[in-house]
């Protein structure tokens, strides 16, 4: 004779039957089944996602402060070049083109970046405008290897013993 199954065969005497819901919970577990793998998969690839957006996000707005800094100092270089003849005769004070240009462009090869200068009609106000790329860490994953950065500096010549003019 076959031996009975514990789940089937009926109490011993003095013992309560046992409960069913416990048979329910494992066999509802049983038809979930790999369920919590892959929601757990799915959701750490979306995190990752995320963080690597965030990384590489700020890394770019980095950059960008580090293009808008060089820019601004070599702007300021720039503005170091006047043009002597018109300052010690006590005319306007401006800058020479070339020198100014030379005095950026020498700023931004020793920053290591590089960019264009524009100096004003009168000679009196500079913009350098820097170009760089921000090399990706994540984002390298989906294709995106770096990003364009842009910064901007502008420098405005004053002259003046009490105040500037």
């Amino acid at each position: 004779m076959p031996a009975p199954d514990p789940a089937t065969a009926p109490p011993a005497p003095g013992l309560s039957p046992a409960p069913a819901a416990p048979r329910r919970v494992r066999r509802s577990l049983r038809d979930d089944e790999g369920g919590v793998a892959i929601y757990t998969a799915i959701v750490t690839v979306a995190l990752l996602g995320i963080i690597g957006l965030a990384i590489d996000g700020s890394g770019k707005l980095r950059a960008t402060e580090r293009a808008d800094a060089i820019a601004m100092e070599a702007a300021r270089a720039a503005g170091q070049a006047i043009d002597p003849a018109t300052a010690i005769t006590g005319g306007q004070v401006r800058a020479d083109p070339a020198a100014a240009q030379a005095a950026a462009q020498a700023y931004l090869a020793r920053a290591g970046t590089h960019g264009s200068t524009a100096l004003s009609g009168d000679g009196t106000k500079l913009t350098v405008t820097v170009h760089d790329t921000y090399a990706t860490k994540f984002l390298a994953v989906a294709g995106i290897g770096s990003m364009n950065v842009t910064g901007h500096g502008t420098g405005r010549l004053l002259h003046g013993i009490t105040q500037p003019q």
